[in-house]
């Protein structure tokens, strides 16, 4: 793996084992009971590269929530972009692992939000190798569970950069 592959990596897993310590010592708080949340997604996008046709995925995102406004998410998954016919068809699948911050604009937890996650991107296809993942979005999730956001997720290896605009549909439970 190249340095900043590992560097990132080791960086998500740190902030995980810090989160996770931290929702340990506030988990017995009586005012915020449902600290962390799991949601199930679908991916649906457009290729930024030429070459591609559309990107397809799905992922799971265990949610921290530190307050009413702001969480930490780590989201885990595997999206395949399709390659044109023109271009040798086919597909290239990646798994994501990253994590990052989501800021409620409302406080009570639901509603408008922005999004911003970075980490590793680890490549299916004979060769692929680790790359640079990054992904900001803004969403809007409702009360039952419900989750819409449009998205661009990055990809970054050796200069070269590829990523796609999308959607995700999401449910997400309560733990």
């Amino acid at each position: 793996m190249k340095r900043h592959t590992k560097f990132m990596a080791t960086a998500v897993a740190a902030l995980a084992m810090f989160i996770t310590n931290a929702n340990a010592q506030t988990a017995s708080e009586p005012t915020n009971p449902s600290r962390q949340k799991l949601g199930i997604g679908v991916n649906l996008g457009i290729p930024t590269a030429d070459g591609y046709s559309f990107a397809l995925g799905a992922d799971l995102r265990y949610q921290i929530d530190i307050d009413r406004q702001l969480s930490v998410p780590i989201t885990a998954g595997y999206t395949a972009l399709k390659i044109k016919e023109d271009f040798g068809g086919g597909s290239v699948g990646y798994i994501p692992a990253k994590a990052g911050l989501k800021y409620f604009f409302s406080d009570t937890g639901a509603g408008a939000y922005g999004l911003a996650e970075a980490g590793a991107a680890f490549g299916t296809n004979k060769g692929a190798g680790t790359s640079f993942v990054y992904s900001p979005a803004i969403g809007y999730a409702w009360n039952n569970g419900l989750d819409l956001s449009a998205k661009y997720e990055g990809l970054s290896k050796d200069g070269a950069n590829n990523g796609y605009v999308g959607l995700r549909l999401a449910y997400g439970f309560k733990l």
